[in-house]
């Protein structure tokens, strides 16, 4: 596996397979499950895969967990090398960002929503750092997990219009035994809050049953996860959302036959705020 840390160096490992499909899985490190089930996925379909660990400040706000967020490079690369990836890029501050940067990719509209609305520098800094990385890197297919899936939506926009010569493959979210959605920022979690975390699976299960046996009222659908929510003290709610899946703008009462909703939510437990979504779509007799 070669490590790269420049963008030359990057540009030359690439050369050398120029002619070869590139998978692609971009991560701040940290790696769980979660990451190597793209890996895995990315190296079912390509020649070649390459993964990016990279702490991108710009996606934190002045008052979020930068400094404290989880680092374990050598853990990480081990764990990459033991799945076959060809090449990593780990490159520093300074090699994304030198001193005299001065250029922000933005998408706008469906950021304006769910985690744009609260966090309003955070897509910004992801566009502008994944566009950095895909032209650096060059691949053929990126790979995301379905957990982030605002972030999904908004990395496909960036690439229809920029056109991007590769294609956005999306993953299944990654599940713990019990439901809990994985996620770096779980490390964070006491044993009781990682015990009550599971509550936001639960939220999204009881709303998703409630879709299966024909509920089409979105306001219905948020009340159900509010109440399943509201039961567990150590949970405290920022947003609950049914939302339409291609715009991401809320759904006010019944949801149209022909779509279907992205149930999401974020939630507090102290400091660390979790987040996750089912995606439903409408039934075939819909």
């Amino acid at each position: 596996m070669i490590i790269t840390e420049t963008i030359d160096e990057v540009r030359t490992a690439r050369r050398q397979h120029a002619l070869e499909t590139l998978g692609l899985v971009t991560t701040m490190g940290f790696l769980h499950e979660g990451h190597l089930q793209l890996v895995r996925r990315a190296k079912a379909e390509n020649e070649r895969i390459a993964a990016t660990i990279f702490v991108n400040p710009k996606q934190f706000g002045p008052t979020e967990d930068l400094s404290r967020y989880p680092r374990d490079l050598q853990r990480d690369l081990h764990l990459l090398e033991a799945e076959g990836v060809d090449y990593v890029f780990v490159p520093g501050d300074e090699v994304i960002y030198p001193a005299d940067y001065q250029t922000v990719v933005s998408v706008t509209g469906i950021t304006n929503y769910l985690e744009g609305a609260r966090r309003p520098t955070h897509f910004d800094g992801v566009t502008t750092v994944v566009a950095k990385l895909f032209n650096i890197m060059q691949p053929t297919r990126a790979y995301f997990g379905q957990k982030d899936a605002q972030q999904v939506a908004v990395v496909r926009q960036m690439v229809r219009d920029l056109n991007f010569n590769l294609d956005v493959v999306v993953c299944p979210t990654a599940r713990e035994t019990d439901g809990l959605a994985m996620s770096s920022r779980n490390k964070y979690l006491s044993s009781e809050q990682r015990r009550a975390a599971t509550v936001l699976y639960h939220a999204l299960s009881g709303a998703e049953t409630l879709w299966h046996a024909g509920e089409r009222n979105s306001d219905v659908l948020r009340e159900s996860m509010m109440q399943v929510l509201s039961i567990e003290p150590l949970a405290h709610v920022d947003y609950i959302s049914a939302a339409d899946p291609v715009t991401l703008r809320e759904i006010d009462g019944k949801i149209p036959s022909d779509k279907g909703t992205l149930l999401s939510m974020a939630v507090f437990f102290d400091k660390t705020r979790l987040i996750d979504n089912f995606l439903l779509t409408p039934a075939k007799q819909d």
